[in-house]
Order: structure tokens, then sequence, then C-alpha cells
């Protein structure tokens, strides 16, 4: 439904129910960004590691516009930045490629 048909349609009383009724139960994307976050942080946390992931996940930590507390870890040397970085995206330090040719 547009805005324009919308105003057409209902009141402004009407409207300021749905605002209300809004807060209440609030739907829409961000709501379904919250549920994916929990079920991925379910999903996250059966299949932790204990040892190597001490802490268990939140569903901040699956979605994307979430505010974190955490700065970002920035180093000088740019090989240590990517070396971080894998690590990250991949649970570990990048391994060593052995040159075929020595």
């Amino acid at each position: 439904m547009s805005v324009r048909q919308a105003q057409r349609e209902i009141d402004s009383g009407e409207f300021a129910e749905w605002m209300a009724y809004y807060q209440i139960e609030p739907w829409g994307e961000m709501v379904a960004d919250i549920r994916h976050g929990l079920a991925c942080a379910l999903l996250a946390n059966v299949n932790r590691d204990r040892r190597a992931q001490p802490t268990p996940y939140v569903p901040e930590d699956f979605i994307p516009w979430a505010e974190r507390d955490d700065a970002p870890v920035l180093y000088d040397d740019p090989n240590e930045q990517a070396e971080a970085m894998i690590a990250g995206l991949f649970g570990h330090a990048p391994v060593d490629r052995c040159d075929p040719l020595t």
C-alpha cells in the first residue's frame, strides 16, 4: 500500500493506534534480523569449541547493524592486519605456503 493510498483509507486516529500497536508488538525487517541473530547464536553456541571460544556468542554477533562495545583492532603492519582478518574469518592463523621449487 502506498503512503497516498494509506492517507486516503485511514484517518489520523487509526494511524495513531497502529503506531501504538507497533510500540507493543514491532514487526518488519529489524525484528526479523533480531530473530535471525538469535537462531545463529544458538547454532554457533551448540557447535562452539569451549576451549577455543570460551565466551558464548550473542545475537548481536550476527546482526550487522547492531552496536558493539569492542573497538576495531588495527595494526600498523599490513601483514599483521591480514593475519588477524584471516584468523577472524576462518578461525585460525594463515598456513605458511611452501614453495614447491625449494
